[in-house]
């Protein structure tokens, strides 16, 4: 009897210990995929940065002044400045918040394909961004179809992003951040008609502002 007790005891810890043993695996690969899945939602915004900043200030350090520069703003559109700020940090911070969802999975894809355009289109407006005309006008590539190709991409970008992680919150942050960018804009076409003159007229007439 004494052994069979041993035998009962040694058999119940045994079960203790795997069972012990399956929830630390099981533990660790939720925690695995925790931050696998948090991860994900940052690496979309990989590209992005290293296109925008690190692909233009190796095209044209003077590029990056550029890109960065506002032009003088009016009552509205300081307004609509800081909104446009706000949606830029609003953005990236989200996404430290967000996982891309696989499923239904034609939505995945569909998100897949907005991304892929959007990186590609903010690539070639980078590239052509950064090598201007002489007069110091951009009309070289995507800015013969459009006066602002990269604000268009950044548009696509983040919506491909809102696709691919399913989020209400981000697309509307999106669709702030575009709404916003628009005045910004407005105030950019006017400093450029002060500085260039009627050349830009000219190109304001023959190109589109988005598409």
């Amino acid at each position: 009897m004494s052994s069979l007790r041993t035998l009962s005891s040694f058999a119940i810890v045994s079960e203790v210990d795997a069972a012990i043993s399956r929830h630390s695996e099981c533990k660790g690969e939720i925690e695995s995929i925790d931050v696998g899945d948090w991860l994900m939602g940052v690496l979309l915004l990989l590209p992005f940065f290293l296109v925008r900043f690190g692909l233009l200030s190796l095209l044209n350090t003077e590029a990056i002044k550029r890109a960065a520069y506002f032009a003088p703003l009016l009552d509205n559109e300081k307004v609509a400045y800081w909104l446009y700020q706000i949606s830029n940090v609003a953005i990236v911070v989200c996404m430290f918040f967000l996982k891309i969802k696989f499923v239904p999975i034609w939505l995945f894809y569909t998100g897949v394909a907005v991304y892929a355009a959007g990186t590609i289109l903010l690539t070639v407006s980078v590239v052509n961004f950064a090598a201007p005309a002489e007069s110091g006008i951009n009309k070289n590539g995507l800015y013969r179809v459009s006066r602002n190709p990269m604000y268009v991409a950044y548009f696509v970008f983040f919506i491909g992003c809102a696709l691919l992680t399913q989020s209400l919150v981000l697309l509307t942050f999106a669709l702030v951040f575009h709404i916003t960018a628009h005045w910004i804009i407005l105030s950019e076409e006017r400093w450029c008609v002060q500085k260039f003159g009627n050349d830009y007229r000219q190109y304001m007439e023959r190109v589109r502002r988005y598409i």
